[in-house]
C-alpha cells in the first residue's frame, strides 16, 4: 500500500500525484514538490489517501516540504517578475522577427529558470533566441511549446456561450471530442458552430455528452 496526495500548480489545472511521506496536509495547503522544471509551489486538491501499489503507474516523487512564508513571499514576488518580464520577453521575439505567439512566463520557486510558454504553426529556431534571453535575464531559460488548447487554457478566453471558457473555469484535463459527439448532441456541424477559441472542437461537447447518452 502507498500514500499518495493530488496536487495542482494553477488554479484549474491538472492533478498530479505525489508521495506525502510523513508530511500532514488537508486540501488547500500549499507545498513544495521538486518536478521536470525545478522546484514548485503547489496546492493540494485531493487529500492522502491510501491505494495498492498496483494503482501507481509510476514511481512518485517525495513531497519536499509543508511551505512556509518564505516559500510564500517568494512565489508572489516571481508573479510579480513573471508579469515584468513577459513583456522584456515579447520586446525580445519581435526583434528576431520570429513566427511564435507568446502565452505566458514563470519562474520556479527558486528563481533559477525562467520558462517561457508560447504558440506557433511550425517549427522555430529559437537559438539565437536562447542566447539573447539568458543574456538578458542572467539564469536558465527554457522554451516549452504548447498547443491551442493548452494556451487558450492559460489566458482564457470568453467562449460563444458568452461565459468564461470551461477549460479555465473547472475542466482540468482535455478529454477526448469528436464530431460524432457533436452529431449525437443534434448541433449544426460547421466549424462557426463547434469550434472554440482555440480553433478546436469545443471541450463543453465532451463535458456534456454523458447526459445526451443518457
Amino acid at each position: 500500500m502507498k500514500k499518495i496526495v493530488g496536487v495542482s500548480f494553477t488554479e484549474v489545472g491538472k492533478i498530479y500525484w505525489f508521495n506525502p511521506d510523513a508530511l500532514s496536509m488537508d486540501v488547500g495547503t500549499k507545498i513544495v514538490v521538486e518536478t521536470v522544471r525545478g522546484l514548485e509551489l503547489a496546492t493540494v486538491v485531493v487529500p492522502i489517501k491510501t491505494v495498492e501499489d498496483s494503482e501507481v503507474e509510476f514511481e512518485l516523487k517525495d513531497v519536499i516540504r509543508v511551505a512556509d512564508d518564505n516559500d510564500i513571499k517568494q512565489f508572489e514576488e516571481n508573479l510579480m517578475k513573471s508579469k515584468e518580464s513577459f513583456d522584456r520577453v515579447k520586446e525580445i521575439i519581435e526583434e528576431f522577427k520570429l513566427e511564435m505567439k507568446l502565452l505566458g512566463c514563470e519562474y520556479t520557486l527558486d528563481a533559477t529558470k525562467l520558462l517561457i510558454y508560447y504558440n506557433a504553426e511550425g517549427r522555430v529556431d529559437f537559438r539565437e533566441l536562447v542566447k539573447a534571453l539568458a543574456s538578458e535575464f542572467k539564469l536558465r531559460i527554457e522554451l516549452r511549446q504548447v498547443g491551442p488548447r493548452e494556451g487558450a487554457k492559460m489566458i482564457g478566453a470568453i467562449g460563444t456561450c458568452g461565459r468564461e471558457v470551461c477549460c479555465k473555469q473547472h475542466i482540468r484535463e482535455f478529454d477526448l471530442v469528436t464530431m460524432k459527439m457533436a452529431k449525437e448532441q443534434g448541433m449544426a456541424l460547421s466549424s462557426s458552430k463547434i469550434a472554440g477559441v482555440c480553433g478546436k472542437l469545443m471541450c463543453c461537447i465532451s463535458y456534456e455528452n454523458k447526459v445526451y447518452e443518457e
